[in-house]
């Protein structure tokens, strides 16, 4: 088989395309449960990560999720302006800056509780396909299954 730029070129032969397009139409299912707790879907993210585990360096929000520093600093600065999280700097490292959440953050993990299963019901797709899915996504990152 030889190499066709024409058919390199076309959008429907990019894997790149569809798994761009997949990505805004999921986390646009988020928008509606999001906008009235006053969160984007990025802040969502970051609310995961400390809901999981609280009282956690930046450097690991940034690696947890695929973002720069420059990306999440403004966010949780946002956010932290908002009451929901505070930044502090880490005792053993001055350059490291903890993220822990406030009572009002900790507080919105029970009006989250719903999203992950409001979103699955908009998603027609098989529970075996998702969970395939899944594995191929985090293989792309380059990271083992969470």
């Amino acid at each position: 088989m030889t190499y066709d730029p024409d058919e390199a070129l076309k959008l429907d032969n990019q894997l790149c395309f569809p798994l761009y397009a997949a990505a805004r139409r999921v986390t646009g299912l988020y928008t509606p449960y999001l906008k009235p707790l006053g969160l984007t879907y990025t802040q969502y993210l970051v609310f995961m990560v400390l809901w999981e585990k609280d009282g956690v360096p930046v450097s690991e929000i940034c690696d947890r999720l695929f973002l720069d520093n420059g990306t999440v600093t403004p966010l949780l600065k946002k956010l932290e302006t908002e009451g929901y999280v505070c930044r502090t700097r880490s005792r053993e490292d001055e350059r490291c800056v903890v993220v822990t959440l406030t009572d009002a953050g900790r507080a919105l993990k029970a009006k989250a509780a719903q999203i992950p299963l409001q979103v699955g019901a908009c998603l027609s797709i098989a529970s075996e396909d998702g969970a395939q899915l899944y594995r191929i996504l985090y293989q792309i990152l380059g990271r083992k299954e969470v």
